[in-house]
């Protein structure tokens, strides 16, 4: 059953003439007669009195006409969301990250793509790094932001996927400043532990820095004060004092030039990675190719 056959038979019902129906429906006689046909066919009944005279319903087509009316408004109305969907779908572009990456790398990226996206959307979703990756993989995301390290397994097919990176950071041990913009809590003080705020173990940042202790011959000692997924808490928690956390230096190098926290360990306590981009190789959306190419020429 098509759309355009109800359409048919409810300006026939208006009309009640096939000549005159025919003509508002932009076919010939012949043409409009056979849809009516189709439409009782498919309906298994007659619908319309083919005697002389005015076109009238027979009992089966006066108890369709009023469906007839509701189906063809509801699929209208659907058919115009769909398009209005497909319209939106068509200007945005759904980036899977993780807070951190959003907050820093992101954030940056916002500014100077700005003229790309005037018009479109960025929809930016975080979530945990395999999460990220799985929504990718599942045709929910165009991109996949994610950091890239050795300790950080990122497990996706050559052959459907590619990446370009994108930003290199360090994660930094610091620490408050005092009033002379010196560390509060320094690695080998008095040789006594530090205060650590650890990341909980599902976060990549957190893989990282217990990669890097656990490989470190000049691990510090440490004392786990706070367990916490989020490194925008620990910037918090760092700048009340309370203790040390492996922050990435994006998101701190202002506060330590303006001596409001400092690094607590030399550049052997840092932790260098990378940031890349993911992307499947089929092609996608006319904005998601522009992003493409402006983020990869950086």
């Amino acid at each position: 059953m098509q759309l355009k056959w109800l359409e048919d038979f409810i300006v026939l019902a208006q009309e009640r003439s096939f000549t005159r129906a025919a003509e508002l429906r932009h076919v010939t006689h012949p043409a409009f007669g056979r849809r009516i046909r189709a439409l009782e066919a498919w309906a298994g009944t007659p619908l319309v009195e083919r005697a002389g005279g005015p076109v009238t319903l027979t009992p089966a087509g006066l108890s369709f006409l009023e469906t007839a009316g509701q189906l063809a408004r509801n699929l209208a109305q659907s058919h115009e969301e769909l398009q209005s969907l497909a319209g939106r779908q068509a200007r945005t572009v759904t980036l899977a990250t993780g807070r951190t990456l959003a907050r820093t790398v992101v954030a940056d990226w916002l500014v100077r793509l700005q003229p790309i996206l005037q018009g479109g959307e960025l929809c930016i979703r975080t979530r945990a790094l395999a999460d990220t990756v799985a929504l990718l993989e599942r045709n929910e995301a165009d991109f996949s932001l994610v950091y890239h390290h050795p300790a950080l397994a990122v497990r996706l097919d050559a052959r459907q996927f590619m990446h370009v990176t994108v930003a290199s950071d360090r994660l930094v041990p610091i620490s408050r400043a005092t009033a002379q913009g010196q560390a509060l809590h320094r690695f080998g003080q008095d040789h006594l532990p530090v205060p650590y705020l650890a990341y909980a173990p599902q976060l990549a940042l957190g893989r990282l820095v217990e990669d890097h202790l656990a490989h470190n011959p000049n691990a510090p000692r440490l004392q786990r004060v706070v367990e916490c997924d989020s490194a925008d808490a620990h910037y918090e928690y760092v700048q009340k004092g309370l203790g040390v956390a492996w922050l990435p230096w994006s998101m701190v190098h202002a506060d330590c030039l303006a001596k409001r926290l400092a690094p607590a360990g030399d550049a052997r306590m840092e932790v260098r990675f990378d940031v890349r981009l993911y992307r499947p190789k089929r092609r996608l959306g006319p904005l998601a190719e522009a992003l493409w190419k402006a983020l990869a020429q950086r």
